[in-house]
C-alpha cells in the first residue's frame, strides 16, 4: 500500500514538473528572462516594449532593413521554419522601439509609394496631396540580418529525469530538449559602404515532448513539438544582436586609415 502510494507520489510530482517545463520562455544570450520583442512603436513613443531591449537616448540616424534572401541562410530558415515569413518586421519593430535609429521603408510597401506618386502625377489625386519629387528621406545606413544556425533538440537532460524518477522518467527519458538560434547583424554606411558595425547573438530555451504512453494522449496532449525553429527564440536571437550592436555604438569611434579610406591601405603588395 505505502509503495503504491509513493508510486503515485512520485508520478504526480513528476507530472507537475513536467507541466512545468513544457517549454520555457527564450532567454536571450543566455541570461534571465523572456526575449520576445511585443507591444509597439510610435515615432519615438513604445507601447509594452520589452524591458531588455537596449535603447538610445539620441537617435543615431535613419536606417533601411535589408533581408538578403540570395544566401544560403534563406533557404535553410525556410527549409527549417516553413511556418516563419519575413524577419524584417520584428526587427524593424525592435529598432523603432529602441529609438536608436528612424526606420525607412525600402521593402515590398515602396510600391504602393510608387503608386501614389503615379496617381499625383497623372492628376488622379485631389489638389494639395503634395506627393512630389525631394520629399523622400534618405537611408544612411542599412542593417542586414542572417542566421546563423537555429537547431531544434541540441541537448537533453532526459537521463536526469530518469535517475530521478525512474520507469517514470523513463516514459520521458530524452523528451528534453534545449533549442537554439543564434542570428548576426551588419551595418553598412549607405554613402561609403564601409561595415560601422557586426554584432553575434543567440538566444535558447527548453521544452520536451512526451514519450511512452504514460503521459501521452490522458495528460499532456498527443505528439511533441515540432521539430522547426520556434519564432520566439529566432525574435530573442535576433534582440540579443541588436543589443549587442547597440552596446557597441554607444561608444563608436571611426576606424581610421592613414591616407584616407580607399587610397590603397598599408598593407602594401609587390607590383
Amino acid at each position: 500500500m505505502k509503495k503504491g502510494f509513493l508510486y503515485l507520489s512520485t508520478v504526480a510530482c513528476a507530472v507537475t514538473m513536467l507541466s512545468a517545463c513544457m517549454s520555457t520562455d527564450p532567454k536571450m544570450g543566455g541570461g534571465q528572462g523572456g526575449g520576445t520583442i511585443t507591444g509597439g512603436a510610435g515615432g519615438a513613443n513604445t507601447d509594452n516594449r520589452n524591458s531588455q531591449l537596449e535603447s538610445c537616448d539620441k537617435t543615431l540616424g535613419t536606417m533601411s532593413v535589408f533581408e538578403d534572401r540570395s544566401l544560403p541562410w534563406w533557404s535553410m530558415y525556410q527549409r527549417r521554419a516553413p511556418d516563419l515569413g519575413s524577419t524584417v518586421p520584428v526587427i524593424r519593430l525592435m529598432i523603432q522601439q529602441s529609438n536608436c535609429f528612424v526606420v525607412v521603408e525600402r521593402g515590398a510597401a515602396m510600391a504602393a509609394m510608387k503608386a501614389e506618386r503615379e496617381l499625383m502625377s497623372s492628376g488622379e489625386s485631389r489638389g494639395g496631396s503634395n506627393f512630389g519629387k525631394g520629399q523622400m528621406v534618405a537611408a544612411d545606413y542599412t542593417l542586414s540580418p542572417s542566421i546563423q544556425f537555429s537547431e531544434k533538440g541540441t541537448g537533453g537532460i532526459g537521463a536526469i529525469a530518469g535517475a530521478l524518477f525512474g520507469s517514470v522518467g523513463a516514459a520521458v527519458a530524452g523528451g528534453f530538449k534545449k533549442n537554439e538560434a543564434a542570428t548576426t547583424m551588419l551595418l553598412i554606411d549607405n554613402r561609403s559602404g564601409v561595415q560601422v558595425s557586426a554584432a553575434v547573438g543567440n538566444a535558447e530555451n527548453q521544452d520536451f515532448k512526451v514519450g511512452g504512453a504514460l503521459f501521452a494522449g490522458a495528460l499532456l496532449g498527443a505528439g511533441a513539438y515540432s521539430n522547426t525553429p520556434e519564432g520566439k527564440i529566432v525574435t530573442a536571437a535576433f534582440a540579443d544582436s541588436y543589443n549587442q550592436m547597440v552596446k557597441a555604438l554607444r561608444n563608436y569611434k571611426a576606424q581610421q586609415v592613414e591616407g584616407g579610406l580607399g587610397t590603397g591601405g598599408k598593407l602594401e603588395v609587390q607590383q
